[in-house]
């Protein structure tokens, strides 16, 4: 997966605390070649990476929703996650950057790749949070976004996670390990430990107890130090609407843009309430709508019940690119058989 990797390159970069340095910023485009079909943006999750085919296989690939015969589907790497493995490109001064800095820097790469507009954009988690981020900077990049399992902003509740989160990054002997550990408690929800492990043991350990120990020692084996503090920063900085005295109405309303809200039921992390109520602040001003898929599985249900998100791109895809794209239109009738 690393060989399909390209780059681009970022010298003397701004970030919005005004410092400078130079960044690499690693992608991946799948399907299609590059302005020959309709563009879709896939913007990677916490611990996700731009290798969308392959975390997503369910739903991205030959025949599925996101079709790469139909397609072209390009995904960045947030800059410093690690995924190259190259030492030099991994972003150790953290504590300066914020999400609004990683969205310019797409910004920058889509302009050097010659890409002025996107049909559809998708985001998990962070990636959504993302999404908001990049709307707000560009107005007339997307056609549509898709933010799932995603906040325009960072919660109190989020923000509380993430310093907890640094607090074990710095003090833990095991930081990455134990960091994980603690994520994937409000990554799930209780009905799904409970229903995943029924209080069950292995020998004198609860099986609860060695999964988390599991995540975490996977984790480890993929992802670095100032990869995990860096993306726990930039997560706890998501505010799309921060120059706007945190009014996402007033921060979007230049935008034509299209929104399709999915949430949660359990998601104890972004709360679908929170969807709930920007569904409700914006839908009288545009074009919106709101997706809940229900799960037992909390915040990383977007990564598990595929077949709920399957149908709600579909809808997506069928609803929103159906109308402007003759690519689409002319295979609504293959999509509707996946």
């Amino acid at each position: 997966m690393i060989r399909r990797l390209k780059y681009i390159e970022l010298p003397d970069f701004k970030l919005k605390s005004g410092k400078v340095q130079d960044i690499s910023v690693s992608y991946q485009i799948f399907g299609r070649a590059l302005h020959t079909a309709p563009i879709i943006l896939v913007n990677h999750a916490l611990t996700g990476n731009s290798s969308v085919t392959e975390w997503w296989s369910d739903l991205i690939g030959e025949g599925k929703v996101i079709d790469t015969t139909h397609f072209t589907i390009v995904a960045f790497d947030i800059p410093g996650n690690g995924f190259d493995g190259v030492i030099d490109h991994l972003i150790f001064n953290y504590q300066d950057w914020t999400l609004f800095d990683v969205g310019s820097a797409f910004a920058k790469a889509l302009q050097l790749l010659k890409i002025s507009f996107i049909d559809l954009a998708i985001g998990g988690s962070i990636g959504g949070a993302l999404l908001w981020e990049m709307l707000a900077q560009q107005p007339e990049l997307f056609g549509t976004i898709v933010p799932i399992a995603a906040d325009w902003k960072a919660t109190d509740w989020i923000i509380a996670c993430c310093h907890i989160q640094e607090s074990i990054l710095t003090t833990s002997s095991k930081p990455v390990e134990v960091a994980r550990q603690h994520a994937m408690t409000f990554y799930r929800s209780p009905q799904g430990l409970r229903y995943k492990f029924k209080r069950s043991k292995e020998n004198t350990a609860f099986k609860v107890q060695e999964w988390l120990g599991f995540h975490g020692v996977e984790l480890k084996k993929r992802f670095s130090l100032p990869a995990y503090r860096l993306l726990n920063q930039l997560l706890s900085s998501a505010n799309a609407a921060i120059d706007r005295d945190e009014n996402i109405v007033a921060t979007i309303a230049a935008s034509q843009t299209a929104i399709e809200l999915v949430a949660i039921d359990t998601d104890g992390f972004f709360v679908a309430d929170e969807d709930r109520m920007t569904y409700g602040l914006l839908k009288e001003e545009r074009d919106i709508n709101y997706h809940e898929i229900s799960s037992l599985h909390g915040h990383d249900a977007f990564l598990i019940e595929h077949d709920q998100v399957k149908k709600i791109l579909f809808e997506v895809i069928q609803n929103r690119l159906s109308k402007t794209s003759k690519t689409i239109c002319n295979n609504i009738s293959t999509l509707q058989r996946i």
